[in-house]
């Protein structure tokens, strides 16, 4: 009866035990998330809208979590006020012109503040100041924005598939030029005939430069174009 006995107490106190231990492991959790061992210091801003942001979530400073938010409460029915608790660790850093905005962690997870940095001139925040805030972008927004956009590229894709379907069928311009061999023959004779214009051009140019009646002109212009370059090569060597 006695050994009975005895195992029942040490069963009760490895219970008591455990629930002890998990009762200060919880508190020391809860009291880690709400910066109950950190020395802090209260700052606050108000939005429009918080966009499901819930006391308790993070708040973080050049992408570090510096604080949560404390409290959430409704001014009016168009100002909502979000008291937080920053780490006076990091009080040395969060100017008065910093301004506070609402993100999430990634796509779908849960919602935090995120304080800018500030100007290099502005002094430091004061306990109980009030920052400015910066209000966030929509989910439903962002989604109508895409919705809107491959709209407009689902149309854009039928007519480029429409246009594509003429110019292979031989209709319009384009088409008659791709598909028609005749106007393509046409079109590479008179690139031919463009260069032995050109050749018959460049011809003409070199034997007028031998008439006699050209060579002064052209040689003038010769002494120019010389001249020309000698003066900037002259320009180059004062440069360096």
């Amino acid at each position: 009866m006695e050994t009975h006995s005895e195992k029942f107490k040490i069963r009760l106190g490895l219970f008591v035990a455990g629930g002890l231990a998990l009762f200060v492991l919880a508190i020391f959790i809860i009291g880690k998330q709400k910066n109950l061992f950190n020395p802090v210091y209260k700052l606050s801003s108000t939005f429009y809208n918080i966009s499901g942001l819930q006391v308790g979530n993070n708040i973080r400073f050049s992408g570090i979590n510096v604080g949560t938010v404390d409290n959430i409460i409704i001014i009016n029915d168009s100002t909502v006020r979000v008291d937080m608790l920053i780490k006076k660790e990091v009080k040395q850093f969060i100017k008065s012109d910093c301004e506070v905005a609402i993100g999430s962690e990634g796509l779908i997870g849960d919602r935090l503040m995120i304080i800018t940095q500030g100007s290099a001139d502005a002094p430091l925040a004061i306990e109980g100041q009030q920052l400015l805030s910066k209000e966030p972008v929509e989910t439903d927004a962002i989604m109508a924005s895409l919705q809107v956009s491959a709209g407009n590229a689902e149309i854009i894709t039928q007519q480029l598939a429409e246009i594509m379907i003429k110019i292979n069928g031989g209709e319009g311009t384009l088409g008659r030029l791709i598909q028609d061999t005749t106007i393509a023959q046409n079109l590479n004779q008179t690139i031919v005939n463009l260069k032995k214009s050109s050749q018959g051009l460049d011809e003409n140019m070199q034997a007028a430069k031998h008439n006699f009646l050209f060579r002064g002109y052209f040689k003038k212009k010769e002494k120019a174009a010389e001249q020309k370059a000698v003066e900037k090569k002259a320009a180059d060597e004062k440069k360096k």
